[in-house]
This record gives C-alpha cells, sequence and structure tokens, in this order.
C-alpha cells in the first residue's frame, strides 16, 4: 500500500504549479524486497536454532520443525497436498525395544542360564516385507554344522537331520579346506540369508547363529540398539509371528550350544539330552513423526495431473555427546539448507508462471534414521505414485566452494532410468549465466562412499522414478554440532536453489516423460 501511496503523490506533483522546494530531508524510497539469499538466511538461522534441539525423527523437535515448514507454505498461500487436505502426512514409526528375555538350555549337567545381550541376541525382524519370528521357543537342541546345504561347498551339513520342532544352532564361518573363491562366497551377507532359508523351510522351533572374528565384535553393538529406545526406530513389528525365533550369538559364548571337541569335530547331529528354551518380551511405542507436502497445480489440462517432485528432509541427529560446551546438532547444512531452499522454490515458482505439469513438494521426515519418511511417502503417496515422472532431491546444498556442486543418480539408478533427467539438468547448468562446475565422482553405486544409497531420492527410484540428487558435499561439520548457519554460504544456496527450480521447471513443461526411449511405455 505504501508504494501506491508514493505513486500517487508523485503523479500529483507532476501536475502541480512549481514550488520552490522547503528545506528538510527528502521523502525515504521504499526498501527493496529481501533477495532469496536473505530469505534463505532469515529462515534457516530459525529453522536451525538451537530451540529447535536439532529435529531428531524420533522426538517432538521434528514434529516442530515439520509445523514450522507447514506455517510457512500456509503464509505464501501454497496449497496442502498432505493427509486430510492438510500439509502434515502421519508417518507411523514406532520403537521397538527389548524389555526382557530369557534363555536356558538344559544339559545332562545341569541348567544354564544364557544372558541376553552378552551371549544370544533376538532378531524381532528378518527384513521389510518377511513374516515375524516367533518370540517364544523351546525344543531339542540340533547342531547343524556350518549350516551348509549346497553341493558346491562339497558338503550337506542338513541331510538326515530332524529339524522339525527343534532348536537348530550352525556356525556362521567358513569350514576348512575349501578354495579362496568359495570361501569369498560364504562371507557374503546374502550366504547367511541361504542358510537361513534353507532351515527355515524344515519348520523348527528356532534358528540360533553362532558368529566368530568381525561378526561376533558387532554383536554389542546390535544388543545396545534393542536395548536403547531412544535409538532404534523402525516400523511397527505388529504383524503376525510365524517365523521360528532367530537368534545370534557368538561361537565363545555358546559352550553348551555345541558340541564336545568343536571345532575339531564339526559333525552335524542331535545334541542328545540337551534342549533349549527361550522368551522376548518386546515393548513399542509409536512416535509422532510426520512429512509435510505442498502442490502447486499445473496449467495444462493433459499434463496436470502428473508431477515434478522437489524433495528433502527436515530432521537432523538431535543432541550429540557436548563439544565445547555445545550439545545441539543444528543441522544446518544437512538438511537444513535444502529444507529452506525447498520453501523458496515453491514461493518463486508460485509467482512465476505456472508450468504444464504440476510441482510437488515433500519435506521428509526419519531421513538420519533411516530414510523412513520417503519410504512411507512412496509406499503411500498422497498423489499416484506412477504421476510423479521426476524427483529432484535436495540434501546439503550450502558448503563448500562457491561454483562446485554434485550430481548424483543419472549413472547410478538402474537401467539408465535417469540419464534423460540428468541430460536436462546438464543443459539447464550450461545456460546459466554463472555456471556449476559439476562433479560427477560419487555418482557410482559402488562408490565407498555409497551416497547413491543415502538420502532419500533411493526411494523414488525403486520405483522406478527418474531421480537427481544435488548436494555441494561432505565437510568437516558433517553430522557434527559445528553444523552451523554462520558456515553457509547464502549466495551460493540460493543458486542452488535457482538451478533446482530451472531444472525442475524444464521438466514439468516437456510432455515427454524424462525417461530414456526403451523406458517409456
Amino acid at each position: 500500500m505504501r508504494r501506491s501511496a508514493l505513486l500517487l503523490l508523485a503523479v500529483l506533483a507532476g501536475c502541480a504549479t512549481p514550488q520552490r522546494p522547503e528545506s528538510g530531508p527528502s521523502p525515504a524510497s521504499a526498501p527493496s524486497p529481501p533477495t532469496m539469499a536473505e530469505l534463505l538466511k532469515r529462515d534457516l538461522y530459525a529453522f536451525s536454532d538451537d530451540s529447535m534441539l536439532g529435529r531428531s525423527a524420533e522426538t517432538p523437535n521434528a514434529a516442530r520443525a515439520a509445523r514450522f515448514i507447514a506455517a510457512k507454505l500456509q503464509a505464501l498461500g501454497i496449497q496442502p497436498a498432505g493427509d486430510s487436505g492438510g500439509y502434515l502426512q502421519r508417518v507411523p514409526l514406532s520403537r521397538t525395544f527389548v524389555r526382557s528375555a530369557h534363555f536356558t538350555v538344559v544339559t545332562p549337567t545341569g541348567r544354564v542360564n544364557l544372558p541376553f545381550g552378552s551371549h544370544l541376541v533376538p532378531v524381532p525382524s528378518l527384513g521389510e516385507g518377511l513374516p515375524l519370528p516367533m518370540l517364544a521357543a523351546e525344543g531339542n537342541v540340533v547342531f547343524a554344522g556350518y549350516g551348509l546345504s549346497s553341493p558346491e561347498y562339497g558338503r550337506n551339513d542338513l541331510a538326515g537331520l530332524s529339524l522339525a520342532d527343534k532348536v537348530v544352532v550352525f556356525v556362521n564361518d567358513v569350514p576348512p579346506g575349501l578354495d579362496s573363491a568359495k570361501r569369498a562366497a560364504l562371507r557374503e551377507p546374502r550366504a547367511l540369508g541361504d542358510r537361513l532359508g534353507a532351515i527355515i523351510e524344515r519348520r523348527p522351533a528356532a534358528i540360533i547363529v553362532l558368529f566368530t572374528g568381525r561378526l561376533a565384535s558387532e554383536l554389542p553393538a546390535l544388543s545396545a540398539g534393542l536395548t536403547d529406545s531412544s535409538l532404534r526406530l523402525q516400523p511397527p513389528l505388529d504383524g503376525p509371528r510365524v517365523l521360528p525365533m532367530v537368534l545370534f550369538g557368538t561361537v565363545r559364548d555358546a559352550g553348551p550350544l555345541l558340541p564336545a571337541g568343536w571345532p575339531r569335530v564339526d559333525r552335524p547331529r542331535a545334541l542328545d539330552g540337551r534342549s533349549f528354551s527361550g522368551r522376548v518380551d518386546l515393548v513399542q511405542d509409536g512416535v509422532a513423526t510426520y512429512n509435510v507436502i505442498a502442490k502447486i497445480p499445473g496449467a495444462d489440462s493433459g499434463l496436470a495431473q502428473s508431477y515434478v517432485a522437489f524433495g528433502a528432509h527436515l530432521d537432523h541427529i538431535g543432541i550429540q555427546p557436548p563439544v565445547n560446551g555445545d550439545s545441539i546438532a543444528n543441522g544446518a547444512d544437512d538438511d537444513g539448507s535444502g529444507s529452506m531452499a525447498l520453501i523458496e522454490i515453491a514461493n518463486k515458482a508460485k509467482h512465476d508462471p505456472p508450468t504444464k505439469r504440476s510441482l510437488l513438494f515433500v519435506w521428509h521426515t526419519g531421513e538420519e534414521l533411516g530414510l523412513f519418511g520417503s519410504e512411507w511417502f512412496t509406499s503411500h503417496p498422497t498423489v499416484p505414485i506412477d504421476s510423479i515422472v521426476a524427483q529432484l532431491n535436495v540434501d546439503m546444498i550450502g558448503r563448500n566452494d562457491p561454483d562446485s556442486l554434485y550430481l548424483i543418480g543419472p549413472r547410478s539408478a538402474p537401467n539408465g532410468q535417469s540419464t534423460v533427467l540428468g541430460a536436462i539438468v546438464d543443459s539447464v547448468n550450461s545456460a546459466l549465466p554463472r555456471p556449476f562446475l559439476i562433479n560427477r565422482e560419487w555418482d557410482a553405486p559402488t562408490h565407498p562412499e555409497q551416497l547413491y544409497y543415502r538420502s532419500d531420492h533411493y526411494n523414488y527410484a525403486k520405483h522406478g522414478i527418474p531421480i537427481v540428487f544435488f548436494t555441494t558435499g561432505l565437510h568437516a561439520d558433517y553430522h557434527r554440532v559445528t553444523d552451523s548457519p554462520d558456515k553457509i554460504d547464502y549466495d551460493k544456496l540460493a543458486r542452488v536453489a535457482a538451478l533446482i527450480l530451472r531444472a525442475g521447471t524444464a521438466v514439468a513443461n516437456d510432455p515427454t516423460r524424462p525417461l530414456p526411449a526403451a523406458l517409456l511405455r
């Protein structure tokens, strides 16, 4: 309103009879609107403030962060696209931990209690989509050697054994006498799955896997995770439990479960006079955590029901051991930079000419704990999952060299599904007055850092959606309390956000999905 009043005064002054100017200061001109860099700085200081307590997804602080974003979107007039017509999508996660566990072996000479954690660790779930193991079991003990049943290893440890309703014990190691190739194959993670699968088919009451070496040394950490409710966040384990109980232990602590003479005597056989009983009491409690979802409708009647998705994650790692008296991991770059960039991208897109396709914005929760928010959204989308033609993921985009930028996905995603999208991003970048220098060294699924698997784009790629992951890279403050907003390069952050918006707009205005010809349907 102030600018309109000043314009009216100027018109009237131009029509009036000239008068001698009076002394005194001239009227102040209207202030310039804030730049994108200034808006990003204002919002990121608030979003990564100590009052947010690190935005860890299993705490109320991530819900506060979600409401912060939702309030910004509402003030900007961006349409909600979450549950029940709102901005939030509840992600139904729960903490699952062991309240108590009791394991006993009866031998010919007496009863032996095997402590939970130090000797045996229960496995509450064998993996996503699989039936769940039982939490109680009892039966006679059968030693199944190394659990091998494949002829290529020259032995069948399961042959001739009666395993139904028994407690089957095997050593997850390599038997002597195998060549290097077979030894390497047996140390692959899938080899354990093969052994478990073959035994599960024989319907035992329980399976006890005994580890040696490095894997045995990692069991204490697994045990700690099962007892510390503040650190374990996973989908609710409330489905039917039909698989045998599964327990992990170490050869060192499993004397009553091994035959006399082990390891020199490794012949599979029933251990006469020995029986096992076990019971695990799990506790679960719900966690109120949320994705935030918004959209800008497209203008083309034939394309508006399809979407270009932009994503970031709103959570961080919470409270950490103090460093120089500071224990709050603010997560300004990870991923406050991406989260605030998405708000400004949406704001700019709303005021630009509308795109043909609609634009979808998703702030995921639980990324730091295992990509939980993006896993939930892609399996329970608020728009049809096959209507999403591309996903541009934004995670840590405010640090390092002003002109450097990493792109991940065009070379890593399976079946070449992201190559066309990558070419679009390259074309948009090269047309900028100041293009970024694109670094592709992390764009390989075999790269040691494994970044293709470590952010939310991965769950979209699993659904065949073309993805590009934008990041300015790791730095010394990554996952430390020193990742603070004063270290962000706000001009660079604004430039990266502008590139992402231009790339998304290019895809949204193209009538063809950004897929190689061989994948177009």
